[in-house]
């Protein structure tokens, strides 16, 4: 997907950003003023995404606070409402999961679970967007200084979690795991979906901040090869962070792998007579299967007997919010001084989410700018802020007890399907209909020679029919799917019948841009060419 989308794609949004000097909805509206539409869309992909993202760097924001505790508060349960013992719902989960789904979100049991705001991820989020505003607070030269930092510093902090993780026990099971692909599940449509919409958020296609960015670029800048490095760069980068990932998370599962195995050593040191020293972990199995084949009766009397398996402990990945913070937090806990290797990672997530928000509020700044009617009487410094205080207010429902469900709807539905039919259009609209002859002259007037084959095949047909395969099994998938379902607190559940139209809402908001613009354009200057109307009284007169 890299090389048949995310570096044609790259390529042709800086070309278009760099010959038109303008945001997404003008760049678009200037090859056409039809066109506008996608632009809009762009923009508003980019807004939902502004609207939930940084309550990730909300919840990065409360996990730094909490590391500077003697004790980190998601080692250990903490006491029920009595004092007399351990929480009993901590029990039954595990401390990390606990504190990110009780003591983080407080999440209801299901979205219609109605609860108030929690003070704490509402202070983390206003502090987000405050710290988002001022980085963008002069504009794209002050976000291109922040840039050098929140660019290198995840790369040093990486490179040290590298070392420490392939130095933890069972780091390399991980790894391996890793490198042993799935090779059944190159068949599966899905697979394919997930790695374009990868490519896009990672190469940020589709949100118009490329666009954005590229329109300061210098008027010969060779995009063409910062295309290609950028996208190589960005590529070997996600395989160096999943490596880390992969340590980490190998060395969680050998930990638990090996707890089970001790659990079973106990059970059988208390069930059988056999001699302490004849049994541990590197021969329970062993004796596991030596006693269910001497005493099969006694043995499948046993309660508790768990069956302890590596492969099984690894295949147990967790993905997204997870990942980040269920896994990452508890293999910290487990590490020495983890109080120095959590701030040092959530700081770094922290960075990375900052990073992310930068380039997106900037997709939605620069098309507004473009707006001379309506920020005519706007500075930079204003129209930041009413757009950071309306996605703040906006974000608050995200704070709220059935908040991650929110999250999770936007996640899932407003920019995955957005993103492949925003890019399908910028595509298609290249190659056909602003043509790629023309789009060859501009490159060969900001570049001093025309674009090779391989650019040029990729544009006008290999990328425009994965997108439109991609695009396609998305809305089968989808209407086949029927009921839309969640993932709640304990299984999984139906969205209501609001749930679904919102989600409806979404998916139609993006795509119902580029026609909606289209007719308004129609209309506007049809009304233009109507001569003017005769004044009641006058005389007309014929030549």
């Amino acid at each position: 997907m890299l090389v048949l989308e995310g570096v044609p794609l790259f390529y042709m949004e800086l070309a278009i950003g760099q010959k038109m000097r303008m945001g997404s909805i003008g760049a678009w509206s200037a090859i056409s003023p039809y066109l506008g539409g996608v632009g809009l869309a762009s923009c508003l992909v980019s807004l939902y995404l502004c609207l939930y993202y940084n309550i990730i760097n909300a919840w990065s924001f409360w996990y730094l606070f909490n590391s500077f505790q003697p004790v980190l508060p998601w080692s250990e349960c903490p006491l029920n409402a009595n004092g007399t013992g351990p929480d009993e719902e901590c029990q039954r989960t595990t401390p990390t999961q606990y504190f990110f789904y009780r003591k983080t979100l407080d999440i209801s049991s299901s979205i219609e679970d109605t609860g108030g705001m929690h003070l704490g991820q509402v202070l983390c989020l206003l502090l987000a967007w405050i710290i988002t505003f001022l980085f963008i607070l002069r504009g794209v030269k002050s976000t291109g200084k922040v840039v050098y930092f929140t660019a290198i510093f995840p790369y040093v902090v990486l490179f040290i979690y590298l070392i420490r993780g392939l130095t933890l026990h069972g780091a390399l099971s991980g790894v391996k795991f890793m490198f042993l692909p799935e090779l059944e599940q190159l068949a599966n449509p899905v697979t394919w979906v997930n790695a374009a919409t990868q490519i896009f958020f990672s190469l940020g296609l589709g949100f118009g901040s490329l666009i954005a960015y590229s329109s300061y670029n210098e008027y010969h800048n060779n995009f063409e090869r910062q295309a290609i490095v950028v996208s190589i760069i960005n590529c070997s980068t996600s395989i160096f962070a999943s490596i880390v990932t992969f340590s980490i998370y190998g060395f969680k599962a050998t930990v638990n792998f090996e707890s089970c195995l001790e659990r079973t050593r106990l059970l059988l040191l208390n069930a059988f007579d056999i001699a302490e020293d004849l049994i541990n972990i590197d021969n329970v199995g062993d004796w596991v299967e030596t006693l269910n084949a001497t005493h099969p009766e006694h043995f499948a009397s046993l309660t508790g007997l768990e069956k302890c398996d590596l492969e099984a402990e690894l295949g147990t990945a967790v993905e997204g919010a997870g990942l980040a913070f269920i896994l990452y937090s508890e293999a910290i806990q487990n590490m020495p001084l983890p109080q120095l290797w959590s701030v040092l990672y959530f700081f770094m997530l922290l960075v990375l989410g900052m990073g992310s928000m930068l380039g997106n509020v900037t997709a939605l700044i620069t098309p507004l700018r473009d707006f001379e009617v309506v920020t005519r009487n706007l500075s930079i410094e204003a129209l930041s802020a009413l757009v950071c205080l309306f996605c703040f207010l906006v974000g608050l429902s995200f704070t709220t007890r059935p908040g991650n469900y929110w999250f999770t709807m936007f996640n899932d539905y407003a920019a995955s399907f957005s993103l492949l039919f925003v890019v399908l259009v910028e595509v298609i609209i290249v190659s056909y209909i602003y043509g790629i002859k023309r789009f060859e002259r501009d490159i060969e007037d900001m570049l001093g020679r025309r674009p090779s084959w391989f650019w040029k095949i990729l544009l006008m047909a290999v990328s425009p029919l994965v997108l439109m395969s991609l695009f396609i099994f998305y809305i089968v998938n989808y209407i086949q799917g029927g009921t839309l379902t969640y993932q709640g607190q304990t299984v999984v559940m139906d969205y209501p019948l609001y749930g679904q139209v919102f989600i409806g809402l979404l998916l139609a908001s993006t795509v119902s841009c580029v026609p909606l613009s289209a007719l308004y354009a129609y209309c506007t200057n049809r009304q233009s060419r109507r001569p003017p109307p005769v004044p009641e009284g006058s005389v007309t007169i014929k030549a």
